[in-house]
């Protein structure tokens, strides 16, 4: 018998009320209600959603998709480059076998990435927040929380699960704790802010622009990404706007971590194990119930399989330097803007401008070098997820050397739990720090084994292909 049928009601009676609030997404909430009341309880459970990160080339995203099948879900991206149109090898976007493209997106100008924007309905899962940008276009966390959010509400209205994933860690954390209460600019302020910093971004003089930010009042604008000029320009807005820098405005995620902290004090957990968050560490004025996964494997394991993504990227006429090249033919320079900074797309530009100089011609020894550099940038990034993730204590640590079924079955019963209990196995647990000193030692002796680019003949076709397309190429500074 029907809950409703016991109060009474008919079940058409029931219906879902969206209370909206335009300041804060973030309190959007989908309430039960009905149109008359009932002597039984109805327990107030909170909406759940999956978070799954993890270093880039964990395998997360093969995870989320799996469990997005099996759940009825909706994947919601976290990835700072999958947004841009175009930039799909170097970002590991989902494929158009089971990821839809938005409706009204325009196709790039380049034909070689014309068959990439040409879907409109899903065929397996349906994906968000990915291809929404130009390159040349920069997209802010801010940005990312409001359309994150509403994709989330969607989701939940259509009666499917919501699965975050993504590496980009300030993305998630916004998406989890919420954005900090910082001042809106007016229209007027927007204008004086791009007025003054103009002439400084048109001669590429970032130094005199920070200076002119900290004299603004802005004290860690030294700390900004060089040629972040999106930030540089935010960071003034805020402070004309409010009279404070952005670092004054507390994040949520400070209060919680406070929260944290402070419960840790009077508990043995200990922070450093891959351990389960205690029980007394509920984040309970969370507006959704995050059920959040880190998947990573032994270093040594992670380290090799990005050397080999690497490898991988560049293989074939539609890698990761035909995307660059593309970049650069849109008139975008290396390090220039949110897209042109990202890992691999950065190197593979600086690349690809230094065979332009030499007339299109590159050595083996030059190619190896660049290929090399794009490793390293790789690993050192998972490096830096690994260490950033550490200390988001609401995540269980997942081994991903583990077999996807096991760890799919892990996630899907957590998403199911009902005792507030949950625990990951130990066999499963992917421990937060390198405790044997062997493998510590084998880290330190860690050398990249390629096992498709080895010799001065498995690059040939690659150099070729610069021969015939960077040849002529002008250089676009």
């Amino acid at each position: 018998m029907l809950m409703s049928e016991l109060c009474g009601l008919r079940p058409r009676s029931l219906h879902f009320l969206l209370r909206p609030s335009s300041s804060s997404l973030s309190r959007h909430r989908l309430q039960f209600s009905t149109t008359t009341t009932c002597s039984i309880p109805v327990p107030n459970r909170k909406d759940k959603v999956i978070v799954i990160s993890g270093p880039t080339g964990a395998g997360k995203s093969r995870l989320a998709l799996e469990l997005a099948k099996r759940l009825n879900g909706e994947i919601v991206s976290a990835d700072s480059v999958q947004v841009y149109r175009g930039l799909d090898v170097g970002s590991a976007k989902p494929t158009p076998g089971h990821h839809v493209f938005r409706a009204g997106v325009n196709v790039l100008s380049n034909s070689l990435h014309e068959h990439r924007n040409i879907f409109t309905y899903i065929l397996e899962v349906r994906h968000h927040l990915v291809d929404l940008l130009h390159p040349s276009e920069d997209y802010s966390v801010g940005q990312f929380y409001e359309d994150a959010r509403q994709a989330t509400l969607d989701i939940l209205k259509s009666g499917r699960v919501p699965i975050v994933t993504g590496g980009t860690g300030l993305y998630l954390r916004w998406f989890i704790y919420g954005k900090p209460d910082i001042p809106k600019a007016s229209p007027e302020i927007t204008s004086e802010a791009y007025s003054e910093l103009a002439e400084l971004e048109r001669n590429g003089d970032w130094d005199a622009a920070v200076q002119l930010l900290v004299k603004a009042g802005d004290p860690k604008a030294q700390l900004l990404a060089a040629n972040n000029w999106y930030r540089l320009r935010r960071s003034l807005e805020i402070i004309k706007a409010s009279g404070s820098p952005p670092s004054s405005f507390q994040l949520p995620y400070e209060f919680f971590k406070e929260q944290f902290d402070t419960s840790l004090t009077d508990s043995s957990y200990d922070v450093n194990s891959a351990g389960d968050v205690p029980n007394q560490v509920k984040l309970k004025d969370l507006d959704y119930e995050f059920i959040c996964f880190f998947l990573s494997s032994p270093r040594l394991d992670l380290y090799r399989s990005i050397d080999y993504r690497c490898e991988d990227m560049l293989s074939g006429s539609d890698g990761i330097l035909s995307e660059a090249k593309w970049l650069l033919d849109e008139g975008l320079l290396p390090n220039s803007n949110s897209a042109t900074r990202a890992i691999g797309y950065r190197q593979a530009m600086e690349y690809l401008l230094r065979c332009q100089e030499n007339g299109g011609r590159s050595s083996a020894g030059e190619f190896y070098a660049f290929l090399s550099k794009f490793q390293k940038a790789s690993r050192n990034f998972a490096k830096r997820q690994m260490t950033w993730f550490r200390n988001e204590h609401i995540y269980h640590w997942l081994d991903a050397s583990k077999p996807l079924e096991t760890v799919l079955n892990l996630v899907y019963d957590a998403y199911h739990d009902q005792t507030g209990s949950f625990v990951v196995p130990e066999s499963l647990r992917m421990k937060k720090d390198m405790t044997n000193k062997r493998e510590v030692l084998q880290l330190k002796a860690y050398r990249t084994k390629n096992r498709h680019f080895v010799s001065r003949d498995d690059c040939s076709d690659m150099l070729d292909w610069i021969r015939t397309t960077q040849g002529e190429a002008m250089s676009p500074v």
